[in-house]
């Protein structure tokens, strides 16, 4: 049996600007994961889920076809991301089998909880990973990235891909992404492992070493997001405010551009003055767009933090899920947890996650 695993991710920086080509943002993998188990069978193939036991698909094979005896299922990620890495194994050359694959998540909670980690990226990640030994197609990293991002980007539409940089590559990670236009139009003239052999135009991924003194803290507020619902929101607020959106990525992008050097110099005040400005320049964003990004919780979470020495903003999309704080590790957080819990924010206890 073969098993891959993939971590979730937060952002720290650059949200919604990194939807934007080259527009970059700072993201984190934290030690939180999904994984998925591949094993070759013989009649029928199958795909499963610790979470969604009731949601079991069967499969069979006619020819280079999955043929599926249900059709309403919620594995839309792992099925895009299974049919891109099965049109590559044919290019390669390889025969393809019959498999039950396997998935288990401890991103969310045991009772069900929805933390925001980016699960539809991670279980993307990890069905790519599980299927590139499976075939045994060598697969880089580079490459396990477009393969992926591809596989998410049919199913979701929108959004940076930037969480599927976390899930492959780990650790701290500076992000631009890649222009969604071209990926379409070179689509239609190169085959799968043409595109994923090419340097696609403006993406860059840049691993990031975080100071010995910084330390991440997490509070969940108990609300769900939806990114994709808020990032559309965001898009047509945009199209009347081009002015406003187009200063918005511009200051957008020299603030996170101040952060990765921050990294770079390993200067933990520079991160986080980063961290607030860009804080304001997306309360500013859901100003004019009229768009709840920092609820009361979220706001709550950065203001206590503040208190502690702390500075804080959400993570993602907003309007819920998580926030993030970067403090000094000499910083003691027990009481700013107390504080957290009194207004019904749960600290997460999440660590980075490093790839070897």
């Amino acid at each position: 049996m073969i098993t891959a695993k993939a971590p979730g991710k937060l952002y720290i920086a650059g949200e919604y600007a990194v939807v934007e080509t080259g527009r970059p943002a700072i993201v984190v993998a934290m030690n939180q994961f999904v994984t998925v188990t591949v094993e070759a069978t013989k009649k029928y193939g199958s795909i499963n889920s610790r979470q969604y036991q009731e949601n079991s698909i069967y499969w069979r094979r006619e020819g280079a076809d999955m043929v599926f005896d249900n059709r309403d299922n919620p594995f839309h990620y792992i099925l895009s991301a299974i049919n891109l890495v099965e049109k590559y194994a044919l290019e390669c050359g390889k025969q393809l089998k019959l498999y039950n694959l396997g998935v288990d998540s401890d991103l969310d909670s045991v009772d069900g909880k929805k933390y925001g980690l980016g699960s539809s990226a991670a279980v993307t990640v990890a069905t790519v990973k599980a299927l590139n030994e499976f075939y045994e197609l060598g697969l880089s990293s580079a490459q396990l990235y477009k393969i992926s991002a591809i596989a998410h980007l049919d199913v979701q539409g929108n959004g940076s891909l930037g969480d599927i940089a976390a899930s492959v590559y780990g650790g701290w990670i500076a992000y631009r992404s890649f222009d969604k236009t071209w990926l379409a139009s070179a689509r239609r003239e190169h085959s799968l492992g043409e595109l994923l052999q090419m340097d696609w135009p403006q993406l860059n991924i840049e691993l990031l070493k975080a100071p010995a003194e910084l330390r991440l803290l997490v509070g969940w507020t108990g609300s769900p997001a939806s990114t994709s619902r808020l990032v559309d929101k965001i898009a047509l607020a945009k199209a009347q405010r081009r002015d406003d959106y187009k200063q918005f990525l511009e200051q957008s992008e020299a603030v996170i551009d101040k952060m990765i050097d921050g990294f770079r110099k390993q200067s933990l005040s520079i991160i986080q003055d980063g961290i607030q400005t860009n804080r304001r320049l997306l309360d500013q964003l859901a100003d004019w767009s009229g768009v709840e990004i920092e609820t009361k919780s979220l706001r709550r979470l950065r203001e206590i933090a503040q208190e502690f020495g702390g500075v804080g903003k959400f993570s993602g999309a907003g309007g819920g899920d998580c926030g993030i704080v970067i403090i000094n590790k000499d910083k003691a957080v027990d009481q700013l947890y107390d504080r957290w819990n009194a207004e019904d924010i749960e600290p997460l206890q999440l660590r980075v996650h490093e790839i070897d």
